[in-house]
């Protein structure tokens, strides 16, 4: 299994910032792709192996969290501040994080009889304050690490609980379809975390289809920029439209596709497609999105069809698979059709 290093910030966004006028928020976009860069080209060392009791029956299984504080630096994990179980700590950021981790694993556990994100309870880790100003949050393999922010575009990445669940999500399609972090199966592993990162915040708050917001990192740019969250699940491309960030580019059909070399071919902007997909069965469905139109997405990443070279027309062929064999001919396979329809991807 390939590791993958996956950001939450596009790369494409981060050097338009970097290209910005004002010296401050440049500097600070300058120093997180130099951060990226090193981060991306960092040996990740396979964790030790540890002797893990299966998920018990009934929801009992518990998470294994440790939290670290990088403390402005780039070596990871950095200081450990908070373990499993332990009182929270003085720092809102610690926990936070912590909070968020349980909250992921609540999602996989409660929703899919998942223990953790590899489903045989592997530790969940983390650390927080890495590097300084830094403007993003990764999974690099085996752990999270979220930035501050530069307090002048983005505040503290563990501010949206969404943001927490799509970097853990990296590591749930690591361990399982593993789809290569580019082009069209780059784009699906961008989709699926933000699919479970928005289940992951409809799922603590108790929210439905019809009730969620379907953004992806509210609540992560300063009050100052003109946008709502990083994308929108039921709108890709209006996010944001900011004199510094400029326009979100996300395309919501397949006519709208961009073709680019850059960010892994366009791994973060091409994921609206099957993003808006996601938006429309679980709408279409309403109740509770983790219910049915969550399960057929979690069916088809653990299901064994899906290979690493993935492209939308087979992840979306395979979405009808499993919604027909798990709920039959019934309005959960023609929501997930008409999904698929109505961004312009084939199911046939």
């Amino acid at each position: 299994m390939t590791p993958h290093f996956c950001t939450i910030v596009p790369p494409h966004l981060l050097e338009h910032l970097a290209n910005s006028g004002n010296p401050a928020i440049a500097a600070a976009a300058r120093r997180t792709l130099i951060a990226d860069a090193g981060a991306r080209t960092a040996r990740v060392l396979p964790q030790t192996a540890v002797a893990v009791a299966p998920a018990e029956p009934g929801g009992t299984a518990k998470p294994r969290r440790t939290l670290y504080d990088a403390q402005r630096r780039t070596d990871l994990p950095g200081v450990q501040v908070r373990a499993e179980g332990e009182e929270p700590s003085g720092d809102a950021t610690v926990n936070r994080a912590y909070t968020g981790l349980g909250a992921t694993f609540e999602l996989f556990l409660n929703a899919f009889g998942r223990d953790s994100i590899d489903g045989s309870g592997l530790p969940l880790l983390a650390s927080v304050h890495y590097d300084e100003d830094y403007g993003n949050a990764f999974w690099n393999g085996e752990q999270m690490v979220f930035g501050d922010g530069d307090d002048e575009i983005f505040l503290d990445f563990t501010l949206p609980l969404d943001v927490i669940g799509h970097e853990l999500t990296h590591g749930f399609t690591q361990y399982t379809a593993n789809l290569e972090y580019f082009s069209q199966s780059g784009a699906l592993n961008e989709s699926v975390s933000d699919v479970f990162g928005s289940l992951v915040k409809q799922y603590a708050l108790g929210h439905s289809a019809e009730q969620a917001d379907w953004l992806i990192g509210e609540g992560l740019f300063h009050p100052n920029v003109q946008g709502a969250a990083l994308r929108s699940m039921k709108a890709p491309g209006t996010a944001y439209d900011d004199d510094v960030l400029g326009k979100d580019p996300q395309p919501g059909h397949m006519d709208d596709y961009v073709r680019t070399g850059r960010d892994n071919g366009g791994v973060h902007i091409n994921s609206g497609i099957p993003n808006h997909a996601f938006y429309l069965a679980a709408t279409e469905l309403g109740g509770n999105a983790w219910e049915r139109a969550g399960q057929i997405w979690y069916d088809v990443m653990t299901g064994g069809t899906l290979t690493p070279e993935t492209r939308f027309a087979e992840f979306a062929r395979a979405t009808t698979e499993a919604a027909k064999a798990r709920y039959g001919d019934g309005e959960e396979i023609r929501a997930v059709l008409k999904a698929w329809d109505s961004v312009g991807v084939p199911t046939e």
